[in-house]
């Protein structure tokens, strides 16, 4: 393993541990992992060089999550079904 992938992986074990103490369960974890890390590469896809159009409403982007506060980071997934 690379120490590139070796820190990202080290970032997201640490990003658990959070989530863990405050007793969510792993497969609850995991698919919030999951849609975080979904927004931020989309973030960076909708940047130069790539420039692309994402797909992904006002609200719910990578930067409107970066922007938000304890509770409210919560993911607002469920809202938009």
């Amino acid at each position: 393993m690379s120490e590139q992938t070796a820190a990202i992986v080290s970032k997201v074990w640490g990003m658990c541990n959070p989530l863990r103490d405050d007793g969510v369960s792993y497969g609850d974890y995991l698919e919030q992992l999951t849609y975080l890390i979904f927004l931020k590469m989309s973030d960076e896809y909708s940047r130069p060089p790539y420039k692309r159009e994402t797909g992904i409403p006002t609200g719910f982007t990578w930067a409107d999550m970066h922007t938000l506060k304890g509770c409210r980071r919560r993911l607002p997934w469920p809202a938009m079904w």
